[in-house]
Formats: C-alpha cells, structure tokens, sequence
C-alpha cells in the first residue's frame, strides 16, 4: 500500500485523498496532510510545537481532537494508529454504540481527528525524551528531534508474554497474542486461551463457534466481567482449567500441544492443541519517561485527578497511568480531560512574568 509523503502512514488506495504532481500519484490519510504537500512546505511536521502528544490510541487520539478543539499547538507521535483498542473484537456500551468492534472505532476516530479537526502527525516511533531548558525535547526513530514545553504521554500497554521456551518460536505458527484476525488458522482445531480476564473471554466467544474445543487456562478464577463470563461458561466446548499454568509448549515446526500444572502443586495436563491464544494482561509502556516522572510498583504513571505528573508540563493519560478502569471508554475520558489541562498549563506559563 503506498504511504503518506507527509504524515509516513500506510493508506489504502481506496478511499485515500489524491493528489497529483509532476505526473506521479500521491496517496494521503487526509486533506490535511494533501495541503501541506501541495502548499510546498516540507513534508515533515515543525521542529517545535507547544505540544507533543505521544501515542496513538484512543487516549492519544482523543487528547488530539481536543488540543485542535483548545486552539492548541500540538504535534501527534506514534508508532501506530488504534493501540490495544485495535485487536478487540467486541466493544460494549462504549456511549453511542451498544455494540462496535475496535477497528470500527478506531476508524471513526481516525476519521474525525484526519478530516474533522486535523492535526499535526507522523507515523514513528519515539525513542527518547529528554529535559531542556522551558520543555522537553522528544527524538524519534528517525533521529529528528521534536521541543514542546508540555507533554502528553499516551503511550498505553503491551501484551505480556508467558517467557516459556518455545513461545517465540512458534509464533503465528500456532502461538497468538489475541488478535480477532488469527482466528482464521485454528478453524476446525483444538485450541487453548490463557487468561482470565475480560480479553481472554472475548477470543473464546469469538473461537467458540469456528473451532472444536478450548481449553480455558487461568492462574486463578474467571475475573472479567460478569456479564461475559455468563456467556461463556456454558458453551459446551468450553473446558475450564481454573488455578493452572502453562509450563511448556511442544511441536516441531507448529504448535502441536503444551503442558500445564496446578497450582502450587505438581499434577500436570498434556493438552493436544493446534493454537495457543496468549491474553495474561498489559504492562505499561512508561520506559520513556521512567527517569522523568514518578511510577508506581506497577510501573504506571503516577498522575493527579488533572492527569498532571511529577513532572511540570508532562501529562499523561490512559492505560499508561495509575488511572482506575483499563477500558477504552475510561482512557478516552482521561484523553480529553490530559489536553485540556495541558491546555491550561500552557496559559499559565504565557502569565508568567519575563525575568
């Protein structure tokens, strides 16, 4: 697929904005992106703004469309559109929507930040931040170097990993991390889901209809939310391993079975499974501002009720921080209410006297 001049994004043909020039084709995300290309500027953002927002899910794609709502000078980083939102399968009572999969929101969201209220952005991915005198300057994998004197970290969480042998080796050869489009190669096969939670119940009511049975693996009991488990646990194929874990995967060049044992105990299981759907949780990605702001035991980002840091002019919002409830609905709340007082924070520091 070919890529924004501008902003670096992947774009479908379909339905992209096009422009031509010099008798050569180009594809953009949005009008926006197409007018800086063909005004002449230079098809990268500016060198300061007096905001970068970084991250690319719902809590940074919300805070986007409300710093261009604010007035605000802001500048959007990330490495992806969507996040961790992109891979559900099943959204409910997101308000508006009783029901909408992750990439139909993302979608709309993209769509409203693009063609509704454009903003500055570049499709990277942020490799380091650093302090400097009135802000912060923010380098990319490109080795360009952004300044803003706030922040706004929205960088959310990655998927956890059970560090088994085997695990990286059979990946996608049998090995998953929860994403609604590998459904497609177990069909018709024996499968396990790890994990307890709301992700991991969500993949087995999508398997269960495709696939012959699932072996539901939790270190403890069922903890997503009541409603889901209602509707899983009387699936027929369904079968339940509650307070096991995974001890090892077996296979030669796919995934043909893993071990699993009770636990605090000794008794094992040998399951024969043709997939593995691997749903444990998230740790936060807060490395980047690790050595600026302060973390919680849980390596989240502190924040106060304005999503404030420890840090003057960084903000934070979204899975990312300490904030309750990891849900879409919650990190977009959070999104909104990060640029609006990074909106003010910029004001007051436009009151300060000169010295």
């Amino acid at each position: 697929m070919p890529i924004d001049p501008v902003c670096k994004m992947t774009v479908a043909e379909e339905g992209a904005v096009i422009a031509e020039c010099d008798g050569e084709v180009y594809y953009f995300c949005s009008l926006g992106c197409r007018d800086k290309f063909l005004e002449g500027k230079v098809c990268e953002p500016r060198a300061a703004y007096e905001l970068i927002i970084i991250g690319g899910g719902p809590a940074g794609l919300t805070a986007a469309v409300y710093s261009t709502i604010l007035k605000t000078d802001a500048l959007l980083l990330t490495k992806d559109l969507g996040g961790q939102a992109i891979d559900s399968a099943k959204i409910e009572n997101y308000m508006g929507f009783d029901f909408i999969t992750g990439p139909e929101l993302i979608d709309k969201f993209k769509h409203q930040l693009f063609h509704s209220h454009y903003i500055d952005h570049l499709v990277c991915e942020v490799e380091k931040i650093e302090a400097a005198a009135g802000g912060f300057h923010v380098v990319t994998s490109e080795l360009k170097t952004y300044f803003a004197p706030a922040l706004l970290v929205a960088t959310g969480m990655t998927r956890k990993k059970l560090q088994l042998p085997g695990e990286e080796r059979f990946l996608r050869r049998g090995i998953f991390y929860g994403n609604i489009q590998d459904i497609s190669y177990v069909q018709g096969k024996d499968v396990a889901v790890i994990g307890g939670g709301n992700t991991a119940l969500q993949l087995v009511e999508n398997l269960h209809p495709v696939v012959r049975n699932i072996y539901l693996i939790s270190h403890s009991e069922l903890s997503g939310d009541p409603a889901i488990i209602e509707r899983v646990v009387p699936c027929r194929n369904v079968h339940r391993y509650e307070n096991f874990t995974v001890v090892a995967f077996a296979g030669d060049h796919r995934l043909s079975g893993i071990t699993i044992r009770k636990m605090a105990g000794r008794e094992t299981v040998e399951l024969a499974v043709q997939g593995a759907f691997i749903a444990i949780g998230l740790r936060p990605n807060a490395a980047l501002v690790a050595s600026l702001v302060q973390l919680n035991a849980r390596g989240e980002i502190m924040i106060q009720p304005d999503c404030s840091t420890s840090r003057p002019g960084i903000f934070a919002a979204g899975d990312v921080t300490n904030s309750f409830g990891k849900r879409i609905i919650i990190a977009s709340g959070e999104g909104a209410k990060a640029a609006m007082a990074a909106r003010q924070y910029l004001l007051d520091l436009r009151k300060k006297p000169c010295l």
